[in-house]
């Protein structure tokens, strides 16, 4: 089997303008994750996705493969839709991996292509919710999964709701998980969401992976132990270099 990791990567990010050129640690946020998802030893290949020439000249000074794409795209899977399209190679699946992750672990990439089997149109990653500032967090997305493994819902609420007993208790009364968002893609089915219309679902929530569900298509998941590290502001950064001293 084929898997194409793509690193979608835009400079002008809103919170954090530059983000994957910010240092950590004498190095590039964007070289962090390149390294990381190199070391994935189910990835056939890797490429970086982005719009700006400067991330462009970092990976490729690193030896690496980066494909320039617009700066129009939304949302990263657009972007890989683009990077896998200008490619013009064939692979079975790409995964999608978060540019601002420096710190990922490629066991949970390799974890997530356990999952592809040529059946599976798309796949992603969730962590068991063990405590409660997590649980209400509206800025943590929730998912709701069958015991299969497949994703029902999406949400930034609580999600399930469990009737007839105190919030504060809920972690002892019924299982929620954290969505990471990596993705996984089958190739014909990347094609086929980037030209799904917006649906009420994703709109009233701002969760892309709604669009995929309300069209009908089905999301596997991989349950893990990794604790996703984003960044998203220039005070993630602060407090991921003191965490990291």
């Amino acid at each position: 089997m084929k898997i194409l990791g793509i690193i979608p990567a835009r400079y002008a990010s809103t919170r954090f303008p530059g983000k994957p050129l910010v240092s950590i640690g004498g190095k590039s946020m964007i070289q962090r994750v390149y390294e990381q998802v190199k070391k994935a030893e189910k990835i056939t290949d890797v490429v970086v996705a982005t719009d700006d020439t400067r991330i462009k000249n970092v990976i490729t000074g690193l030896g690496g493969k980066c494909i320039m794409t617009s700066e129009m795209h939304q949302t990263g899977t657009e972007r890989c839709a683009e990077a896998y399209a200008l490619l013009k190679a064939d692979y079975d699946y790409i995964i999608n991996i978060q540019g601002d992750e420096p710190f990922i672990d490629p066991e949970v990439i390799n974890e997530l292509c356990e999952l592809l089997d040529y059946k599976t149109e798309i796949a992603t990653v969730v962590k068991r919710i063990k405590d409660q500032e997590t649980l209400l967090n509206p800025n943590v997305v929730k998912v709701v999964l069958t015991m299969r493994k497949q994703a029902l819902y999406f949400s930034r609420q609580t999600i399930p709701y469990v009737r007839g007993v105190e919030q504060s208790e809920w972690l002892d009364h019924a299982e929620f998980y954290k969505h990471i968002g990596i993705y996984a893609y089958r190739s014909d089915v990347l094609e086929q969401i980037v030209k799904l219309p917006l649906n009420v679902l994703e709109n009233t929530e701002k969760l892309e992976q709604l669009r995929w569900l309300g069209y009908g298509y089905r999301i596997m998941a991989s349950e893990t132990n990794y604790e996703s590290l984003g960044i998203d502001t220039p005070e993630d950064l602060e407090k991921l270099n003191f965490d990291n001293k």
